[in-house]
């Protein structure tokens, strides 16, 4: 069976869907469904459950799915490798990030990568932090970035770099005229709130309760692009990592305060999974991420805003104002 083939199922398996693995191979999503039909034709048994949305694999399809998994990746190692004993950078590797940190800096690691190794195949991921962890874990992303970065059996993880928290609030809000506020000073305000499960939850819940300060929380959002629109429309103020503002702040609709006498940081970390042996490509952008870290500053100010009636973090704000009110 052609080793192409075998790559679009697991394409199809793990994004899980036909369109996505038909986009990554540069094939219809008509043909990625053709590819996994031969291959049931084959086989003579059904490899996916599509009377379920989404659809879902059936037992023989996850046998299928973990073999061929590690074929694919072992054929891309040894080419990895191969390429390598001439010192080419031209491998492929998958990371996958968490929103406020791939939306804001990866893009510009992930250009100046491919200037230096044009010939690397390098897929950027969006996902919710769970699913950051289940990828790596699940081996369908070799590199991981999340906040708050935790070891596991299965994972190891290094901190990349540690970002300033700022509170932020809309123009509008008696705070924004500050420069600078204590924790205290935040006791009894309405407060955007990540959602509860989320780290940077747990750790900006433990340091107000340190300080003994008690919010009010007006709205709860489980990504900092839902959480800023809230403030903007004046819900309440929050803590947010400072580099995930700039924008806002340079274009008027957000204001950030420093925190006075507390330092209050975000680390962000590169998680991989434990004892599996990084392709020489994967190794090469973590190298290029640590040497990078000391003038990470991304271009705020060049990122285009979204009108608000196109932006979807807005009319889910907008959604939940109306039932708040």
């Amino acid at each position: 069976m052609h080793l192409k083939s075998l790559k679009i199922f697991c394409d199809v398996v793990s994004r899980r869907s036909f369109s996505r693995a038909a986009d990554d191979n540069g094939i219809s999503q008509s043909g990625a469904s053709q590819v996994v039909h031969q291959l049931e034709q084959r086989l003579g048994v059904k490899l996916l459950d599509r009377s379920k949305r989404p659809f879902v694999l059936t037992q023989e399809g996850r046998t299928y799915y973990e073999g061929c998994r590690k074929i694919v990746q072992r054929y891309y190692e040894l080419e990895d490798e191969v390429r390598s004993l001439h010192e080419e950078v031209a491998g492929r590797v998958v990371v996958a990030s968490i929103y406020s940190v791939g939306l804001y800096q990866m893009n510009r690691y992930l250009q100046d990568f491919l200037a230096r190794h044009p010939k690397a195949n390098v897929r950027l991921e969006y996902l919710h932090p769970n699913q950051v962890y289940e990828a790596v874990e699940n081996d369908e992303a070799d590199l991981g970035l999340v906040s708050y970065p935790r070891t596991s059996r299965t994972l190891e993880s290094l901190v990349w770099r540690e970002e300033p928290m700022v509170l932020v609030s809309s123009p509008s809000h008696p705070l924004a005229a500050k420069s600078a506020v204590t924790l205290e000073a935040l006791h009894g305000q309405s407060m955007v709130c990540f959602e509860s499960g989320l780290s940077i939850r747990r750790e900006i819940d433990r340091v107000l309760q340190q300080h003994h300060v008690e919010v009010q929380v007006a709205m709860e959002f489980d990504n900092i692009e839902t959480i800023k629109r809230a403030i903007e429309i004046n819900a309440g103020v929050s803590l947010l990592p400072e580099p995930t503002v700039l924008r806002e702040v340079e274009s008027g609709s957000l204001c950030k305060i420093s925190l006075a006498g507390d330092q209050l940081l975000r680390p962000i970390g590169v998680i991989h999974r434990r004892g599996k042996e990084l392709t020489g490509t994967a190794r090469k952008f973590l190298e290029s991420l640590e040497i990078d870290t000391a003038h990470y500053q991304s271009d705020q100010s060049t990122a285009e805003t979204v009108p608000i009636g196109r932006d979807p973090a807005r009319r889910a704000v907008a959604e939940m104002a109306k039932v708040k009110s």
